[in-house]
């Protein structure tokens, strides 16, 4: 027989036995379903982070009194910012920058680049305007007249700081796009001048930010702005630390700029030329790189759950297989008295696994990209068609098909025919 003929009776044995067939290409379906689901979603992670930062530019840079760490899945998992020790006596190690030695290094700093100071007054704030309020999740920070610049915000009506606001610190604020539709209801118009409060202190609004929309992962619109005068002296803590972020007009002295700025820095701080440095540098693009790392071992995790699932569909499979080679032992004898040949029935046996286990592959890819694809449309991005996980998926299923349809078909195909045809 041919091998196109030999397909189609396995096809036609399988439509006979639909129940089974279709049991089993469910197990294999939702197997595959939460590997592609959960990588697909991964993939509309890093395709937003990378928009996210990729929006933040890649030349830039920030000035920390502490590495940067992130931590995902619990405490015990965390990714520095720098693969660097320092050894700094414990004294000087995480020496908070003061705003004294901020605004120093701006005046200092001459390299073509724009630099700017910000201080982070908070991350739970709530903000009134008389009956109306927002949740308490709202960002408070300080910024200068460089801020909206350098992290990529811009203005959809009003104007920036100006250098009356920066030297009075007078409390004026630019309102990021989330707040506004909370307090204002989505009018801009009716927000610009008009005062809000946060805690205790009022602020006039001066701007309105346009909402960064689908271009950032984080709550970037949730954000209130203000000078970095004004947080000094209305949230001044003693441990407060300011950080420095530096954009170089050049990408190609980057390199340049960071050792320019590490030098500027140390003799801001009076530091001993055998002193090692006691604070940290560390580039826009890191935090993504760091992301990714992260996210690279929930890569791994979910392709290790994958191949538990395919080897437990295998096992599933293979048994389904025998046990249609025992009831169909008589069909069997039947065709090899006709003339079927060994090879032909574990051909035909074979291919019957082959097509299970792929219908179920090509099920479960398919739910498992509208699966995956929810996390695309929470965080607003497009549709991700992860090709390479469709292709890796559907070939795995193949193989898995062909491996467990083989001992099932030597049996079936090792078969006497007098004795089948006897088989009640």
């Amino acid at each position: 027989m041919k091998v196109r003929d030999i397909f189609s009776l396995a096809f036609r044995s399988i439509s006979a036995n639909r129940l089974r067939a279709g049991l089993t290409i469910a197990i294999i379906a939702f197997g595959i379903m939460a590997l592609v689901g959960i990588l697909t979603a991964i993939d509309a992670m890093k395709g937003k982070i990378y928009d996210s930062f990729a929006s933040m530019g890649a030349n830039g840079f920030s000035i920390r009194n502490r590495e940067m760490i992130i931590r995902m899945g619990g405490s015990g998992n965390a990714t520095r910012g720098s693969s660097r020790k320092m050894r700094v006596r414990s004294s000087n190690r995480n020496k908070l920058i003061t705003y004294r030695e901020a605004m120093e290094f701006k005046e200092r700093y001459a390299f073509p680049a724009t630099v700017g100071v910000s201080f982070r007054a908070g991350g739970n704030m709530t903000v009134y305007k008389d009956d109306k309020k927002t949740n308490p999740t709202v960002q408070v920070v300080g910024g200068d007249e460089n801020y909206l610049q350098l992290n990529n915000y811009d203005l959809s009506m009003g104007r920036n700081f100006n250098s009356a606001d920066m030297e009075s610190g007078r409390n004026v604020a630019v309102l990021g796009s989330d707040v506004v539709k909370k307090l204002f209801s989505g009018k801009p118009e009716s927000a610009l001048n008009s005062a809000v409060r946060v805690g205790n202190v009022r602020y006039r609004v001066i701007g309105i930010l346009k909402s960064k929309g689908s271009s950032n992962v984080f709550s970037a619109d949730n954000v209130v702005v203000t000078t970095v005068s004004s947080t000094r002296r209305v949230f001044n803590r003693p441990n407060a630390t300011y950080q420095i972020n530096v954009n170089v007009d050049d990408i190609s002295k980057l390199d340049a700029a960071i050792g320019e700025a590490t030098g500027v820095f140390r003799v801001v701080r009076k530091m001993a030329v055998n002193e090692e440095n006691n604070f940290y540098i560390s580039r826009s693009d890191s935090v993504a790189e760091m992301l990714f790392r992260n996210l690279s071992t929930v890569t791994a995790a979910a392709a290790i759950i994958g191949l538990i699932t395919l080897f437990g569909s295998a096992i599933g499979l293979m048994n389904i297989m025998l046990v249609s080679v025992a009831e169909r032992t008589r069909e069997i004898g039947v065709n090899k008295a006709l003339g079927a040949t060994a090879p032909t029935i574990r051909q035909q046996f074979v291919f019957e696994a082959i097509i299970i286990s792929v219908l179920g592959g090509a099920l479960g890819v398919f739910l498992g990209m509208l699966v995956g694809n929810i996390m695309s449309l929470a965080l607003g991005s497009n549709f991700v068609v992860p090709w390479l996980w469709i292709g890796i998926g559907i070939t795995s299923c193949a193989v898995v098909g062909l491996i467990s349809g083989i001992y099932p078909a030597i049996k079936a195909s090792r078969l006497d025919p007098i004795v089948a045809l006897r088989y009640e």
